[in-house]
Parts: C-alpha cells; sequence; structure tokens
C-alpha cells in the first residue's frame, strides 16, 4: 500500500514539509484505518513545523491534529467500514503521523462517530472548535445562563474564538468579543457578537490593577499572559474564565485578589487528553445543541498541497476563523 503523505522533516536546523509518497510502515499500530477527507490548520500544526517548536517527540512525523474522514478497515466491533469519524487530540500529529496524509491507522479508543456532522463540518470545527465546545461547556457546567451577564471571548478571530462567539450566542448569550484585528467588526457581529472591543488591556502602557470594574459575567480567553490578567481583574463576582491558549504569552502578572475577593475561578481547558467517553458525548452535542451556526462564515478552504501556506499566515497573525484543509483527491 503506497499513498501520498506532507512529510516534516529536520534539515540543517530548520523543518521541511513537503508531499511523499510513503508506505504501510507510516501507518502504525491502531484497529481502525481511515481513509482521510479532510483536516484543519491549528496553531500546533505551526509548532510542528517550526524549529525548537516543543511539540513533536521525533521527526519525521505527519503533521495534522485533527482528522475527520471514512473508516475503510476495523479491527473491533465498535466501528465499521462506512463509518464517518473524527479523530483529534492523544498523540495524533506530534508523536505518531496525522491528518496530513490520504489514511491514517489509529487506535479505536481515538475514535468519535460522527453524529449530526458531515466530515467537512467537523473539521470546520475541528481541535479549535472543540476547545472552543469545552470552554463554553465549562461556563454552563459552572451554572452560567444568559441572565448572568455578557461572556467576553478574547481572541476572537482565532479558531477558539469565532467558534465560541457562535455557540455563546447561539444559546442566547450577549457576546463582547476582543480582538486586535480593526477589519474583524462585521465578520464578529455576524457570528452574533453584541460588540466588539479591541485587544485587551485597552491600554497596554497602563499600570497593571489588581481589580478592575466588574464587566463580565464570564469569560472564554485564548490569549493567556496580560491579557488574561487583565480578563480576571474585571470579571464580576462568581464569575469564571475558561483559559485555553498562550498567544500572549505563557506568564499571568495577576494577583490572588480576583479570586479571593470576587470568587472568580480559572478553568483549564485541554483537549488533548480528555478521555474519549466525554470526547464523545461532546461532540454529539456540537451536532446538535451545541452546534454553531455559522460554519460556512468562518470556514475557509485549502487543498493538502498549500497547507504550510496556511500555517505560515498563522504564524504572521493574518489567519482568521477556521481553515478547512482538503485531503482527499487534493494531492
Amino acid at each position: 500500500m503506497e499513498f501520498s503523505a506532507m512529510v516534516a522533516r529536520e534539515n540543517d536546523g530548520g523543518i521541511v514539509l513537503a508531499r511523499e509518497t510513503v508506505g504501510e510502515d507510516f501507518l502504525g499500530a491502531g484497529e481502525v484505518t481511515i481513509k482521510v477527507h479532510y483536516s484543519s490548520a491549528n496553531y500546533k500544526d505551526l509548532l510542528a513545523v517550526t524549529p525548537r517548536g516543543g511539540v513533536v517527540r521525533k521527526y519525521p512525523i505527519v503533521p495534522g491534529i485533527d482528522l475527520t474522514g471514512e473508516v475503510i478497515a476495523s479491527g473491533t466491533d465498535d466501528f465499521s467500514p462506512g463509518d464517518q469519524v473524527i479523530v483529534h487530540g492523544y498523540d495524533l500529529g506530534v508523536a505518531r503521523n496525522g491528518g496530513f496524509a490520504e489514511y491514517s491507522r489509529v487506535p479505536a479508543e481515538w475514535v468519535v462517530r460522527l453524529d449530526g456532522l458531515d466530515t467537512r463540518d467537523a473539521a470546520t470545527i475541528g481541535t479549535a472548535g472543540f476547545t472552543a465546545a469545552m470552554s463554553v461547556q465549562a461556563l454552563l457546567d459552572r451554572g452560567l445562563t444568559p441572565d448572568d451577564g455578557s461572556v467576553l471571548v478574547t481572541g476572537a478571530t482565532g479558531g477558539v474564538g469565532t467558534v465560541a462567539i457562535d455557540i455563546l450566542s447561539g444559546l442566547g448569550f450577549e457576546v463582547i468579543a476582543s480582538t486586535g484585528k480593526t477589519d474583524a467588526n462585521d465578520l464578529l457581529a455576524e457570528l452574533g457578537a453584541n460588540e466588539v472591543i479591541g485587544r485587551l488591556p485597552l491600554d497596554s502602557d497602563a499600570k497593571p490593577r489588581p481589580l478592575n470594574k466588574a464587566n463580565w459575567a464570564a469569560a472564554v480567553d485564548s490569549v493567556g499572559g496580560a491579557s488574561l490578567a487583565y480578563v480576571l481583574s474585571a470579571i464580576g463576582y462568581g464569575g469564571a474564565v475558561a483559559v485555553s491558549g498562550l498567544t500572549g504569552g505563557t506568564e499571568v502578572p495577576a494577583t490572588v485578589l480576583p479570586f479571593i475577593l470576587r470568587g472568580v475561578s480559572l478553568l483549564g481547558i485541554d483537549s488533548v487528553f480528555l478521555p474519549i467517553e466525554k470526547r464523545r458525548a461532546l461532540w454529539a452535542a456540537l451536532g446538535k445543541e451545541l452546534r454553531p451556526r455559522h460554519l460556512s462564515t468562518i470556514e475557509s478552504f485549502a487543498p493538502i498541497t498549500e497547507v504550510d501556506s496556511v500555517l505560515q499566515s498563522i504564524k504572521s497573525g493574518s489567519h482568521s476563523g477556521r481553515t478547512v484543509i482538503g485531503v482527499a483527491g487534493e494531492f
């Protein structure tokens, strides 16, 4: 068996991503073999092709931390040929070959059968959208309702941000979108944002305050750094922030005051090692009550042969929304 794959290899201190014809040894171990329809472009995929990116354990590797497609062979009764599925997280695309290839073989306990979503819609949601759904669900599990007040979404034009706005708005929440992109207002309003504000803190030169006016009931944060510190200082009593990203840095210059004076909670969101039963339950919700309403609005498409250019747009900060990477028939 031979098939096409985009393979990342180390070369003179750099990482080169190129199309190769590979054999069945690239599939590795696992019970479920999948013909890949789509993958998507994620920040972690960029790190996989960045020297010292810190996510890949050993090169060469086929990147792609998520994939959707059709089961063509299964060694377990849990899946049958023809099943439409999604796989993401765990070691996919970082320690074993991922979605940037025509075929993939994975353990059955990594696989989610799709219900209410086709493979393209599922790829549009992808890892980033699933992380957004996890963030929203974490806030709902704490009892957050639209009556509690507005919800802030930082990094609003990114993959997590756009899907979070779409889901929250569909659930009836007033959504405040924070972004540094001045031309994004129309897009964010179409997704359901009630107000668009700039990147936080709005005055980056101002001396940080441990507590600011309570502006929001909760927040979905994919930025981290000084932005997260500001957000924590401006959450209302008993509110929470679901945090999943670090594009603004890993250090958070905050104090304990929001936690001990306002009872604010910081909710860590990790989609990589979420147990499979919880993962499957949330994907079922994404096909029903949590389904984003504007997937066609946030989606752009690129064939697998252009994936490196898409990843470089993430690096430059010009990327927005979700880019579906077409795999089947696109090599």
